[in-house]
C-alpha cells in the first residue's frame, strides 16, 4: 500500500557551501543590482555563521556600510521609484514587483499615481537620488506621508535613512531566500 506523504519542504540554500559563481547569482541582487556587494562578502569569506538570513545580512550591511559614498549611491540610483516609470512598464525586478505590489503600489488610482510622478520627480531633484522605503514595512497611506515627511529632511540626513532603508529591503530580502 502506497501512502501519500506531504511534500517535503525544500532545505533553505547554504550560502556557506557555495561557489562564488552560485553565491553571487543566489545573492547579487538582494541589493538592487549590484551584485559587487555579494562578490566582496564572498571574498571576504562566507562561514557557517552567514547560512543564517541575520548572519548573511550582516555580512552583505557590513560590506555596504564600508563602502565609499560614490559606491553607496550608486546602490541607492539602482533603485526604482516607488509606482515610477519602471514600474508601469512592467520592468521592475520580481523583487520590486512583488514588493510595490504588496504595498499596493500597482493599483493607484489616476491621482494616487500623479501624486506619486510628483513626489519621486520632487525627492530626486532635492537629493540626487530616488526615495527608498522598505514597502513591506508600510500601506499606501502611510508610505505617501512618510514620502512627504523625508522631502523637509536635508541631504546628509536623507542620505543616511536611504542607505538605512536598504539595508531594510536586504534584510527582507535574505529572509525570503534562506528561511525554510
Amino acid at each position: 500500500m502506497t501512502r501519500n506523504r506531504p511534500e517535503m519542504q525544500a532545505a533553505p540554500p547554504r550560502p556557506s557551501r557555495m561557489g562564488r559563481a552560485e553565491f553571487v547569482q543566489r545573492f547579487g541582487g538582494i541589493y538592487e543590482h549590484s551584485p559587487w556587494i555579494a562578490e566582496q562578502a564572498f571574498d571576504a569569506g562566507i562561514g557557517p555563521d552567514q547560512d543564517s538570513a541575520p548572519g548573511l545580512h550582516a555580512e552583505l550591511a557590513h560590506v555596504f556600510r564600508h563602502a565609499d559614498d560614490a559606491a553607496r549611491l550608486q546602490v541607492l540610483t539602482a533603485h526604482p521609484d516607488l509606482a515610477g516609470k519602471l514600474a508601469a512598464a512592467r520592468r521592475l525586478t520580481p523583487e520590486s514587483t512583488a514588493e510595490q505590489a504588496g504595498a499596493g503600489l500597482d493599483a493607484l488610482t489616476d491621482a494616487e499615481r500623479a501624486r506619486f510622478s510628483d513626489l519621486n520627480a520632487r525627492y530626486v531633484a532635492r537629493f540626487g537620488f530616488p526615495f527608498i522605503l522598505a514597502v513591506r514595512d508600510h500601506d499606501k497611506a502611510a508610505i505617501l506621508e512618510t514620502f512627504e515627511r523625508r522631502l523637509t529632511h536635508d541631504r546628509d540626513s536623507e542620505f543616511a535613512e536611504a542607505c538605512h532603508q536598504v539595508e531594510r529591503i536586504a534584510h527582507h530580502r535574505l529572509t525570503d531566500v534562506l528561511m525554510p
